[in-house]
C-alpha cells in the first residue's frame, strides 16, 4: 500500500497546481559543502554551532547517519558525485587532478540538460581535466567567480596575527571576502546565497538542477568575520571554521525561503551533503566518530559525512535513515525522482524506497574503498570495505587487514581481526572481486587549458 502511495504522488506531481514547474518536473538543488565534519552540525549533535536551517532541513525531510564518500577527498569525490560512479571506474584511484571524466557516458549535469532541465553551477568545480569545465560537461549556466578582495597594507596592518601571516605575504588576495558588482567587500559565502536566489529567480517556470559547491568551508577560515563567530560557542580552537559553517547555514536559510516564496519547496528535492569529512586541522568533528581530513584519514571520520534529503510530500519528515549510501547515489535517485530511467553506467542506486521506509535496511550491502593512486599522498592510500557494522581497512595492499565493529567501537581503538577471521575473510574476498572488475590507474594527460573555466566578472557564464 506504501508503495502504491508513494508512486502515486510521484506520479501527481505534474498535476498538482503550485506543486510542479511549468513542464511538470521536479526541480533539483544539490548543495555539496567542502570539508563539512559528521559532527559539525546541530542536527548530528554538535553543541556549539548553531545551524537551524540545516536542522529545520532535516526536520523536514530524511537525516542520512551512514553516508559515504567512497573516493575521498574533494576532487574524486566531486567527480563521483557528477559521474554517479566509483571513480575507479575511470581509472581515479587517488586525487588524479587533471584526470579527465568520461565523455561516453553522460554526467548528472548533461543528463539532466538532454532530459529538459536549466542546469546551473556555483562555486568551487575541481572535476575533471583542464578542458572539461562546467559548461563542458553539461552546465547550461556557471556564476563567474567574483574579484577577489586584495588587502591594503594598512588592513594588513590593523589584522590579528592569525590573519596577517596568511594574507600578509606577497599573496594579498582575500579567499573568502569579494567585491560584489556595487563595488561593496562581501563574504563569499553571502555571495553565493544571493546567486542561488538570482537562480530561482530566473528560472522558477522551468524544471531546473542547481549544483552549490562553495569554497566554504575549507581551510583556512581565519578570515570569519567576528559577526558570524560570536553567534557560536565554539572554543577557540574551531572558532572561525564555526563562524564558516554559520554562513553556510544562513544560505541554506536563503534558498529556502526563495522556494517557499516562489512556491517551489514541495516541488524540489533538496540534497544537502559534504565532499569528505571533517578538516582536523580547523577543529573540524567527526563525533562520534575519529579521523578527518588531514591526519586522520585512515579512520571513518574521513568517509562518513552528514546527508539530508528533503523533499515534503514525497519524502517523510524528520524520518532518519541508518543504512549505508555513498554519493553516487545522489545521480541515479535524482533520476528517479524526475522520472526518468538511471543510465547503465551508474553503480549508485534509486534511495527512494530506503528513504520513505518501503525498502529497509542498507541500500549497499557492501561499499568498498580503493585509494591507491601510485603517486598519490602517503597519507590518502587506503584499502577498505563496509558490511554491516564492520570496517575492514588496509593502508597498502601488503599490510595486514585490520577489523573494526563501528557500533561497538566507533573510535576505531580495538582492532579485532584476530577475534574475527571469518569477518576477515568474507570481507576481503568481497574487496577481491570488486576490485579485480576494475580498469588500471589511468594516466593524466598533458593539456593547456585555463583552469579558471567559468570566467571572472560578475553574473553568468553560459554553454555556448
Amino acid at each position: 500500500m506504501k508503495n502504491t502511495i508513494i508512486h502515486l504522488l510521484m506520479a501527481l506531481i505534474a498535476l498538482v497546481p503550485g506543486f510542479a514547474s511549468a513542464e511538470g518536473k521536479p526541480n533539483v538543488v544539490l548543495i555539496y559543502i567542502d570539508d563539512l565534519g559528521y559532527g559539525d552540525l546541530g542536527t548530528y549533535g554538535t553543541p556549539d554551532i548553531p545551524t537551524p536551517h540545516i536542522d529545520q532541513l532535516a526536520a523536514e525531510g530524511v537525516q542520512c547517519n551512514t553516508s559515504y564518500i567512497t573516493n575521498p577527498p574533494c576532487c574524486p569525490s566531486r567527480c563521483a558525485l557528477i559521474m554517479g560512479q566509483y571513480g575507479q571506474r575511470f581509472g581515479k584511484y587517488g586525487m588524479s587532478r587533471g584526470l579527465p571524466i568520461p565523455e561516453d557516458r553522460p554526467s548528472l549535469a548533461r543528463f539532466l540538460s538532454d532530459n529538459g532541465y536549466v542546469t546551473g553551477q556555483i562555486g568551487k568545480w575541481d572535476i575533471g581535466s583542464r578542458l572539461q569545465g562546467p559548461l563542458q560537461v553539461g552546465f547550461q549556466e556557471v556564476a563567474k567567480k567574483a574579484p577577489q578582495k586584495v588587502y591594503t597594507d594598512k588592513e594588513i596592518e590593523k589584522m590579528k596575527p592569525a590573519v596577517r601571516k596568511a594574507f600578509g605575504g606577497k599573496k594579498r588576495n582575500s579567499k573568502y571576502f569579494c567585491i560584489n558588482e556595487d563595488g561593496e567587500t562581501v563574504w563569499l559565502t553571502d555571495y553565493d546565497g544571493d546567486m542561488m536566489v538570482d537562480f530561482i529567480d530566473r528560472h522558477q517556470e522551468k524544471p531546473f538542477f542547481l549544483y552549490w559547491s562553495p569554497e566554504a568551508v575549507h581551510s583556512i577560515n581565519v578570515e570569519a568575520p567576528e559577526a558570524l563567530m560570536e553567534r557560536t560557542t565554539a572554543p577557540k580552537n574551531r572558532r572561525a571554521l564555526a563562524g564558516a559553517i554559520v554562513s553556510v547555514d544562513d544560505q541554506v536559510g536563503k534558498l529556502m525561503k526563495a522556494l517557499e516564496e516562489k512556491g517551489l519547496r514541495e516541488n524540489t528535492l533538496v540534497i544537502f551533503s559534504s565532499d569528505n569529512g571533517a578538516n582536523n586541522s580547523e577543529g573540524g568533528s567527526s563525533a562520534p566518530y575519529t579521523g578527518g581530513k588531514g591526519s586522520g584519514t585512515h579512520k571513518e571520520g574521513w568517509v562518513r559525512v552528514p546527508t539530508i534529503f528533503s523533499m515534503p510530500g514525497v519524502l517523510p519528515e524528520g524520518q532518519p535513515y541508518d543504512g549505508m549510501i555513498a554519493n553516487f547515489d545522489f545521480y541515479s535517485t535524482i533520476a528517479s525522482i524526475a522520472g526518468l530511467e538511471i543510465p547503465e553506467h551508474c553503480d549508485g542506486v534509486n534511495l527512494v524506497p530506503f528513504l520513505t521506509g518501503e525498502e529497509e535496511g542498507d541500500a549497499h550491502q557492501y561499499l568498498f574503498w580503493h585509494n591507491s593512486e601510485p603517486g598519490d599522498a602517503e597519507r590518502r592510500h587506503m584499502l577498505a570495505a563496509r558490511w554491516k557494522d564492520w570496517r575492514l581497512f588496509r593502508k597498502y595492499a601488503e599490510d595486514e587487514w585490520q577489523l573494526y565493529d563501528l557500533k561497538k567501537d566507533p573510535r576505531e581503538e580495538n582492532n579485532v581481526a584476530a577475534q574475527n577471521p571469518e569477518v576477515v575473510q568474507h570481507l576481503a574476498k568481497k574487496h577481491e572481486e570488486w576490485a579485480e572488475a576494475l580498469p588500471p590507474v589511468a594516466e593524466i594527460p598533458e593539456m593547456e587549458g585555463d583552469k579558471e573555466r567559468s570566467g571572472s566578472g560578475y553574473g553568468w557564464a553560459t554553454a555556448p
